[in-house]
């Protein structure tokens, strides 16, 4: 029996993920419109999604043992603030003498005791260093000659340790200039580090760095650290010695009086470092004793969320004091903000009328507030500079948070002042109480968080969710983008090429490949052009008697003479376009290509720093959607192209990096303040830092709103 074929068989059906791509791709600009809309709201609902903070590691046990600090540290504690606070006024000899005091009371507690002599570091600007340390370009042969500053350590030894790990507080103090704020600093430290030389409960040896700051906080912590984790020898420092001492005799003399301090060689250690306190104290305008916690440290790094929660539970629920946390408080009257949360209160109440059990929806002044908060958080990690000297243990990968405590009374009104030190030791006490019951290293709770308030936070989680919305429409605009500017042939070259055979469809396919091959070199130009823009600062920086405002003119004009020479030597993106029938649609492969470049960027910069990343989608992504040809709009003058030529003239002055920067700072700050050379420092304070957020700026955002400006001028 014979089975008859047919002679066609029927068109295979593509797979399910193929046909959603085809139907996603087919309507790019509902997927798109969508998205963005979505990815919006997500953004302004999470004050809402916040959660309560909770303590994920049941070893910490924050408050479960009373406080031991009694009144016969406060009282010690009390005296060296008054004798720091009368040393502070005498001038020139109190940054040999109040080291040289710290010294003597750690001495007399029984504790181990060093001093750690520095000398300030030189910031600049070097593209070979960038990724490393950014204090790690040292210049120890420096012809200024200045006195080295001086940080007293103590070390008290677990008696139920093997000296592995520690706990360390840091209290920086300007040691040449000390004002009441930094003595009682010292005084907070050295109550709770003479108790800890008492007790017996200790299963990790606790350092007390007392940081001298006259050449910065930050400095003062990294240098020690570094010297901590890797030491090294200079061995320009004896030559710098006779060079200065040469030029200065009195500068040898003055000195071996600062230094009253061991050699290098005597530089004492603990263990490996579970958390660390910075402890602060600062003037207050409230009616009660705060707290303000600082977490965020460099690239967005945040501790682990437990050590937050433990602070803050122990000073609210122990201490009784008023815990904030990084707030924009212009936001707090912003009516745009209060009609969001007044729309979400009206839908959660209609939400609960419905159905009791429904909890949806905050009042409005809590999402108010929390908005405030949370863009304060979003914000400090986004810009990717720490913001206090916490931050230099955080790139040792320790979890370290600062405490700025303020009081209320006057800190030279002695009978408040002890009823602020009893507190405010407690609170550190009782921290390191419950950092000493780890038995391993922070890790049960988040380290990707945003805070909405002291005890509510979103997690990565959620607020991903948001970024995820706003970079889903790239990459099916830019598949859409592409398969309509290969498809898209008008029928008369089709004609030609079917009566010219096989030649011409050769010619067809190497022309496709072609105008790809064009789009992409015109995007990595643009690029390599953004990367050498980069590095200007380093051209800039050996102008002499340079100000800030000359370096900003000068990288802008360096800029574009950059850029012009890259078009004389690769070709402008405008030279490969050829107005032809068959490449019309060039604009079209161009901008594909450049939100594929953008999706990668954006998607990389999440890696190294979320936020930035979250910010950076929310205003490049709907650039890179809308921009179109100008020239293709004005030849249809309806109500859509018009609103799309109005947008994207809009977005394109509003993006340009130093326009965005002044509108923000002049929301801020005021526009009677803005002085074109802020730009300049702001940029040289992310390099100088080593912010990933200056390498998203220059390689990421600048050369996509290039390549957009270059498609909305398109001559097409």
């Amino acid at each position: 029996m014979e089975v008859k074929q047919e002679s066609g068989s029927p068109k295979k059906k593509p797979r399910p993920l193929v046909r959603i791509a085809l139907l996603l791709m087919s309507h790019r600009v509902l997927v798109s419109l969508i998205c963005c809309i979505a990815g919006v709201i997500a953004l302004l609902l999470l004050p809402v999604l916040a959660k309560n903070t909770y303590i994920s590691e049941n070893a910490l046990m924050p408050g479960s043992a009373n406080p031991m600090l009694s009144s016969q540290e406060v009282l010690d504690a009390d005296k060296l603030v008054t004798e720091i606070m009368r040393l502070s006024l005498e001038g020139d000899t109190a940054g040999i003498e109040i080291p040289r005091l710290l010294k003597k009371r750690v001495e007399d507690l029984g504790a181990e005791v060093s001093q750690f002599q520095f000398y300030p570091q030189t910031n600049k600007f070097h593209p070979l260093h960038f990724f490393s340390s950014h204090d790690s370009d040292l210049d120890q042969d420096n012809t200024t000659c200045v006195s080295p500053a001086v940080s007293t350590v103590g070390i008290v030894r677990a008696p139920h340790g093997d000296g592995k790990e520690a706990i360390i507080m840091v209290t920086p103090y300007n040691a040449v200039k000390t004002d009441a704020g930094e003595a009682l600093s010292l005084g907070v430290a050295y109550s709770v580090f003479s108790l800890l030389t008492q007790v017996t409960w200790l299963a990790k040896d606790i350092i007390w760095l007392a940081a001298d700051s006259r050449y910065g906080e930050h400095e003062s912590v990294s240098s020690w650290l570094r010297e901590y984790y890797a030491p090294t020898f200079y061995r320009s420092e004896k030559s710098r010695t006779n060079m200065c001492s040469a030029s200065n005799p009195d500068w040898e003399n003055a000195d071996n009086q600062v230094v009253g301090a061991e050699p290098r060689e005597g530089f004492r250690r603990a263990g490996t470092m579970a958390a660390a306190l910075v402890i602060k104290v600062n003037g207050n305008k409230d009616a009660e004793d705060s707290l303000s916690i600082y977490a965020e440290a460099s690239n967005g790094q945040m501790p682990n969320l437990d050590l937050i929660n433990v602070v803050n539970y122990l000073a609210v629920h122990r201490q009784g004091l008023y815990v904030m946390v990084g707030k924009h408080w212009s936001l707090l009257e912003s009516k745009c903000l209060k009609m969001i949360g007044g729309t979400i209160e009206s839908l959660g109440n209609l939400a609960r009328s419905l159905n009791p059990q429904w909890g949806f929806g905050i009042p409005v002044n809590e999402y108010v507030e929390g908005a405030a908060t949370l863009t304060s958080s979003l914000y400090a990690q986004a810009l990717g500079v720490p913001t206090g000297s916490h931050g230099a243990f955080r790139d040792y990968q320790i979890d370290a948070v600062t405490l700025a405590i303020a009081p209320k009374a006057s800190p030279y009104n002695k009978g408040k002042r002890s009823d602020f030190l009893l507190r405010s030791g407690r609170l550190i006490e009782g921290t390191i109480r419950s950092v000493n019951n780890l038995l391993e290293k922070f890790h049960q709770s988040f380290f990707l968080y945003l805070l909405t308030g002291p005890s509510k936070f979103v997690s990565v989680g959620v607020y991903m969710i948001a970024f995820a919305l706003l970079l889903a429409p790239l990459p099916v605009v830019a598949a859409s983008l592409y398969s309509d500017a290969v498809t898209c042939h008008p029928k008369s070259d089709m004609v030609k090429s079917s009566a010219s055979g096989s030649s011409s469809d050769m010619m067809k396919k190497s022309g496709t490949s072609w105008r790809w091959l064009h789009a992409a070199k015109s995007v990595f130009v643009i690029h390599i052009w953004a990367a050498v823009v980069a590095l200007l600062p380093y051209v800039v920086c050996q102008i002499p008697n340079r100000t800030s405002t000359t370096c900003s003119i000068s990288w802008i004009l360096l800029s574009l003479a950059s850029l012009q020479i890259f078009y004389m030597v690769f070709g402008s993106p405008y030279s490969s376009f050829k107005l032809s029938d068959l490449h019309k649609q060039e604009w079209a492969v161009l901008k594909s290509v450049m939100i594929s470049a953008a999706f990668i960027g954006l998607s990389l910069m999440s890696v190294v720093n979320f936020a930035a990343a979250e910010i950076g989608a929310l205003l490049l992504v709907p650039f890179c959607l809308m921009a179109q040809p100008l020239k293709l709009d004005m030849q249809n003058l309806s109500l859509k192209a018009f609103s799309r030529i109005a947008c994207n003239i809009v977005l394109g002055l509003s993006l340009f990096p130093p326009f965005t920067f002044f509108v923000i700072k002049g929301l801020s700050e005021g526009f009677s303040s803005i002085n074109i050379g802020d730009f300049w420092t702001w940029a040289e304070s992310l390099w100088l830092w080593n912010s990933a957020t200056y390498l998203y700026v220059l390689l990421v955002h600048l050369p996509c709103w290039v390549l957009c400006i270059h498609l909305l001028l398109h001559p097409c």
